[in-house]
């Protein structure tokens, strides 16, 4: 007989420590996913603004391939311009000879035809000279527009090099990005196996503690009575052990890992209304606020903790039963990033 009640006391042992083992190793997956997906969404929202100012950049580019293209434009009939003048001033020249080589031959003329010529002949060189002065000013521009063009294909050279610059360094950002959230959520799935293995260790098999998901769920009894935010020495023992462990660990972790413990608070969906505690919502911020206040006076630094009150809208259990109202009145602790 005795035999057979130590044979049973061994089964009973070994199946708790089965369950808690799978529990720990489900739970480290889920915070994994969990922190890789925040970790993709925060990355696509630093590549968005990345693709916001490589945007912004193509419309400078392209705003200045128009300007290029009118500054070419502007030089082709600038060229046009000129070859017309160079025609005048070709015929007109021409002219000029022909004017000369009539008046050559004519020397023997009346003077009165002479005078004419003559006055002929220096309306010709005025028009030549008009002429040449524009073909001056036309050269002048000209040549502003060729340095023009060229400042302009600078600029389109340096905003391509500037944009394959740019790509490079994004990419690089987000190699990088990628291996430290890595990084930072192996760190924490660590440490937070290790905090959940030890707190059972020193909690034990209580049925009013529990583990949901990836965090440690107290009924709210255990802190405190009815309707109030006051915490009762029994609950006070129960986060003074829940103190040491979270000091042991804040001393192994290392300074720059961004953990913090969140306190929730959560009611029943009866609804309170008192001088003290007009909602529900009252009633679970206080609560988590006292827990908080507590574990700060233990030594926990106050970086390292935050209240959240969450009133009856998030339930455990949405049937009406006294039973559900139990389970959904809990304070529960969660190890996760600030």
């Amino acid at each position: 007989m005795a035999l057979s009640r130590a044979h049973r006391r061994e089964d009973a042992n070994f199946w708790p420590g089965f369950v808690d083992a799978l529990s720990t190793m489900l739970i480290g997956i889920v915070f994994l996913l969990t922190v890789f997906v925040l970790g993709q969404f925060f990355l696509s929202q630093e590549l968005t603004g990345k693709d916001t100012a490589l945007e912004r950049l193509n419309r400078q580019i392209s705003e200045l391939t128009d300007l290029l293209a009118l500054e070419r434009s502007s030089n082709r009939q600038a060229q046009e311009n000129l070859q017309l003048m160079q025609s005048t001033l070709t015929r007109e020249q021409d002219e000029r000879g022909r004017l000369q080589g009539q008046l050559a031959t004519q020397n023997n003329a009346a003077p009165v035809q002479l005078a004419e010529t003559q006055k002929a002949l220096d309306a010709e060189k005025q028009l030549s000279a008009r002429a040449q002065s524009t073909v001056d000013l036309v050269n002048q521009q000209i040549l502003a527009m060729r340095r023009q063009l060229a400042a302009l294909e600078e600029a389109l050279a340096a905003s391509e090099a500037k944009d394959k610059d740019s790509q490079a360094r994004i990419s690089e950002l987000g190699s990088r990005l990628n291996v430290a959230l890595a990084q930072r959520v192996q760190e924490l799935a660590r440490y937070r196996s290790d905090f959940f293995g030890r707190l059972r260790q020193v909690l034990g098999t209580r049925p009013d503690i529990r583990v949901v998901g990836d965090r440690f769920v107290f009924q709210s009894e255990v802190f405190f009575d009815a309707g109030q935010a006051v915490l009762k020495p029994e609950g006070k023992e129960e986060l003074d052990k829940l103190a040491t462990i979270l000091l042991d660990l804040g001393r192994e972790m290392p300074p720059d890992l961004p953990w913090i413990l969140r306190v929730d608070g959560h009611t029943d969906n009866r609804p309170i209304k008192t001088a003290q505690f007009p909602s529900n919502w009252h009633l679970s911020s206080a609560r988590a606020i006292a827990v908080v206040e507590y574990l700060i006076s233990r030594g926990l630094p106050t970086d390292r903790v935050a209240a959240t009150g969450f009133g009856e809208y998030q339930p455990l259990d949405v049937a009406n039963t006294d039973e559900a109202h139990r389970r959904n009145r809990r304070i529960e602790f969660k190890i996760t990033e600030r």
